[in-house]
């Protein structure tokens, strides 16, 4: 008898936890799987009129666009170097904060100060540093060089570049600061005892306990990287110096015009590159994180 009721006890919550997350099931499909599954659809026929099945044409046709090229190579050119960058100097200043240093809670505090900030003021900023006569070309000629317009030059992604990193360094050493406090203490010492040094110690023990927050990181940043048209767009508008044309510039002027299979296509593509990008990543963890686990 009492077998009977706790298997309907389970059953009902079952039933119960199923109910609670139908609303939240429900939006997933609702604003997310069917719009996604639109746009598969649009990037494979020739208009939503006819909708002519043209397999993948639209594909070679994207690939073939000049604007989308340049936009792909400038927004991968752009995480190749922000996003490790971003993870060293974040995973270096958390190490640093470890040790027992004069001044932590200031050097925190002016870190984690660019989360406070609206990016329109930031962009302000920026404008006034970076800009033909701002505050950077006029230190560089008082020192005798000659200045350079940074926003119409090859120069130009360093400013974003810059900027990412002001902006996200300081939750990424939050993150991996909070990993190192983690890290067994009964592991370190035995590894001191045995006269292991603060080198080996960081690449051989502790490096190992922060592969998910590593991976953690690595795939919030790349997420971020590719969200810096905000930026962008406010320091330059729609169609900004080549080397500054980023993968968004693409998308939001193609859907200004109204392109949907043009629109739909590139989406796709830059979701199936995102997937393998991710797929690596959490295979390259799992291997390098087994021994850990063990």
């Amino acid at each position: 008898m009492k077998k009977k009721k706790s298997q309907c006890g389970r059953r009902g919550e079952r039933i119960f936890s199923n109910i609670c997350i139908m609303p939240s099931l429900a939006g997933v499909l609702i604003f997310f799987l069917l719009p996604f599954c639109i746009v598969i659809y649009y990037s494979l026929i020739n208009n939503p009129i006819s909708g002519e099945f043209v397999g993948l044409a639209n594909y070679k046709k994207l690939l073939e666009t000049v604007a989308f090229r340049k936009a792909a190579w400038n927004t991968a050119s752009f995480s190749l170097v922000s996003v490790p960058l971003v993870l060293v100097l974040s995973l270096w200043l958390a190490a640093l904060l470890e040790r027992s240093i004069p001044g932590k809670s200031v050097i925190r505090t002016f870190f984690l100060s660019p989360l406070m900030v609206p990016t329109a003021s930031v962009v302000l900023v920026w404008q006034v540093l970076f800009h033909n006569h701002g505050t950077i070309n006029q230190v560089i000629q008082d020192f005798g060089g000659v200045g350079t317009d940074w926003m119409r030059s090859s120069h130009g992604q360093i400013i974003i570049i810059v900027m990412f990193l002001w902006k996200n360094i300081g939750y990424n050493m939050i993150l991996f600061m909070s990993a190192l406090s983690g890290v067994p203490r009964d592991i370190l010492e035995v590894a001191e005892l045995e006269g292991a040094g603060k080198i080996y110690q960081f690449f051989h023990i502790k490096l190992r306990y922060l592969s998910p927050t590593i991976l953690f990181v690595l795939i919030l940043s790349l997420i971020n990287s590719f969200k810096i048209f905000r930026e962008v767009y406010l320091l330059t508008g729609d169609y900004p110096y080549d080397r500054m044309y980023m993968l968004q510039h693409f998308m939001n002027n193609t859907f200004n015009s109204l392109d949907y299979q043009k629109l739909s296509t590139a989406a796709v593509f830059f979701s199936l590159i995102m997937i393998v990008v991710i797929a690596v990543l959490l295979i390259a963890e799992e291997i390098f994180g087994k021994d850990v686990e063990n």
